[in-house]
């Protein structure tokens, strides 16, 4: 019985929970596809600020139990798109957004994410690279505000806080993708 208690210790482990925290970010996907298919747009803010928190517990236990891996480094910054592509076409079904600007991002994401995963440690996302994931969450959310948590007046507010975090992000995304474009050729280069 004693080696069924130490087995099970060994199995919870701070990288399985780090990495458990990430996976979880892509099976939330689904079902906050499926909230907004429905209309239940306040099940769908619960869902992404649910995300949001394993997004960065994830990264907070990794560098607090210094259980940094290459395989979190590189699953970390696909589940993000995993689980933010979706709300993104959502926002073009719903004609919140213009489609171009999500196929430049959604271009940026797939294009960056494959550098990185190139790298043997992932390559770390850049301050600026945050700044533009969070601002692409506070976005959607905002947007896709419940439009029976408010008066008319305040979701409009909301809706207008949220198209300029829209593009606040998409600003970002295409800086952050011009500067490391430039910093890929400069490392080829040396």
């Amino acid at each position: 019985m004693n080696k069924k208690i130490i087995n099970s210790e060994r199995f919870i482990t701070w990288p399985r929970i780090i990495n458990g925290l990430t996976i979880s970010r892509i099976l939330i996907g689904l079902p906050i596809i499926i909230s907004l298919r429905n209309g239940r747009n306040d099940v769908f803010i619960f869902l992404i600020l649910l995300a949001g928190l394993t997004d960065y517990l994830d990264g907070y236990f990794a560098r607090k139990f210094d259980h940094k891996s290459v395989f979190g480094a590189k699953l970390d910054p696909l589940a993000d798109k995993i689980l933010l592509i979706g709300p993104m076409i959502w926002l073009v079904h719903e004609n919140l957004v213009p489609l171009w600007s999500i196929w430049l991002i959604i271009s940026r994401e797939l294009l960056i994410t494959s550098w990185r995963s190139d790298k043997a440690s992932g390559g770390p996302a850049s301050i600026q690279g945050k700044y533009k994931t969070t601002f692409q969450f506070l976005s959607m959310i905002l947007l896709l505000w419940p439009k029976s948590w408010g008066s008319v007046y305040a979701i409009f507010i909301i809706n207008k806080i949220g198209y300029i975090s829209f593009w606040i992000s998409f600003i970002l995304t295409l800086s952050s993708a011009i500067k490391y474009i430039f910093n890929q050729k400069e490392s080829h280069q040396n």
